[in-house]
């Protein structure tokens, strides 16, 4: 079996599967039995429905979990602005927040900047999106940088689902359903309305965030390929109960259209004794997906390196794909074997996470960030180019030691000014196509 490019152990319990009905009890006997909400609970917990979907929605896609906790979560003061963060996360990406433009942009390295005490919260900052939360249709992409823990704060998205990609340092997740140890090479969903805190295990951290508001992640569908390959369900990891019964002040941080706002309270709000359910936070390590490629020729379109999706009403077309290009094989035969020159109907945004990405040789570095927005043309750089197209053809293994991913959606995203003008964005990003050889000969086929 492959193993993470982080090797410290994890520590945590948890629970193997996609989409599976868990259950988990951190005393025994505290999940109520035949009942879902006794007059009283065992150990005079309260009853607590998380719902992930409409009530009415039909079983296969009925997503809820019942907690039973020590305090109800409405036990908190009143919502006020959380100004510190104003203005750096947005939910509503209209013309008077955001700008754009159909030029290729990358950005070097976001840098961490560790003089500024910043915490996951804090640090987070957003790169662009389409769409309105209050109406959840879209999505955005943003990016953390924190230099300490969260510290008696928890945060909790109303917005929708987070895809966490970290790319330096491991995080410690504590969730209202458990513990999470995510670490580069791994990522970890956390679903709307679900309470976390983020513990840097490493020091400062660095790392990228998928945020989708129609609908929820899934596996995608495997069509030929049959029943087997990709991500498999079983290296799915959910928490296992854990529970803290404190009288301590905490702060309830809130997105809710885009906005923040936070609430105090007189207890922790990780004090979930047992849960049961199939809405839970989850992690995965890339590590582990099966890859499927051709062995015979042509390059295959990225959609058969999909770790996750999430559906549109449209059937085919995702909101946004979460898509990884590990080690692999290369094996094509007669082929131009590096990504072809392409224009996509779609949105790309590219991050790496390690290593060196295998059609840009230079620039696009650990931290950075790249967008090809629709039917923006995009390919492998010069140099890419003038290897690929020389080199011989025999089976060899590429893209060892490195990891990058793709965010790949049906919308058309608008930048946040933050982002169009970040001191780290590449402003000659379009001369890595300069000097492409061109070889036309009309007198030679």
């Amino acid at each position: 079996m492959h193993s993470s490019t982080i090797t410290h152990s994890d520590p945590y319990k948890y629970q193997s599967g996609f989409g599976n009905h868990f259950s988990s009890e951190a005393l025994p006997g505290a999940l109520p039995i035949g009942q879902n909400s006794p007059q009283v609970c065992p150990y005079g917990l309260y009853a607590e429905q998380l719902s992930g979907t409409a009530f009415t929605v039909g079983r296969a896609g009925n997503q809820r979990t019942w907690l039973y906790r020590i305090h109800p979560a409405a036990m908190h003061r009143p919502f006020e602005p959380f100004l510190s963060i104003q203005n750096k996360v947005i939910g509503n990406f209209d013309t008077n927040n955001t700008v754009t433009t159909p030029t290729q942009i990358c950005w070097l390295p976001f840098e961490i900047p560790e003089s500024e005490p910043l915490d996951f919260v804090t640090g987070l900052c957003t790169i662009g999106g389409a769409g309105d939360t209050a109406l959840k249709s879209g999505l955005a992409v943003h990016i953390y940088a924190a230099t300490e823990s969260m510290d008696k704060r928890a945060f909790s998205n109303s917005d929708g689902n987070l895809l966490i990609v970290p790319q330096q340092g491991r995080l410690d997740v504590q969730t209202e359903l458990g513990p999470i140890m995510v670490a580069p090479n791994q990522i970890a969903v956390i679903q709307r309305g679900i309470r976390f805190s983020v513990g840097l295990l490493d020091g400062p951290s660095r790392g990228y965030i998928l945020e989708v508001y129609d609908n929820h992640f899934e596996l995608p569908d495997l069509g030929p390929i049959g029943a087997n390959g990709l991500a498999n369900p079983r290296d799915f990891q959910t928490p296992t109960a854990k529970y803290e019964h404190t009288s301590d002040s905490w702060e309830i941080v809130n997105k809710y259209q885009g906005e923040m706002f936070a609430a105090q309270q007189d207890h922790s709000p990780f004090d979930v004794v047992a849960w049961h359910g199939n809405y839970a936070p989850y992690k995965y390590d890339l590590a582990n997906f099966n890859v499927i490629n051709s062995v015979s020729y042509d390059h295959i379109d990225p959609s058969i390196f999909t770790v996750l999706t999430c559906k549109s009403v449209h059937p085919g077309t995702a909101v946004a794909d979460f898509i990884i290009f590990p080690p692999r094989f290369e094996v094509q035969q007669h082929t131009f074997r590096p990504p072809f020159f392409h224009r996509n109907c779609m949105t790309e945004f590219l991050g790496l996470i390690h290593g060196e990405y295998e059609a840009k040789k230079d620039g696009f570095l650990p931290g950075g960030a790249c967008l090809l927005s629709t039917m923006t043309p995009h390919g492998p750089d010069t140099k890419t180019v003038e290897i690929a197209t020389m080199h011989e053809l025999l089976p060899r293994r590429i893209c060892e030691d490195s990891m990058m991913f793709m965010f790949e959606s049906m919308y058309q995203l608008r930048l946040t000014k933050w982002a169009a003008k970040h001191k780290q964005r590449d402003h000659n990003y379009y001369k890595s196509w300069e000097g492409i050889p061109i070889r036309f000969n009309p007198d030679k086929i």
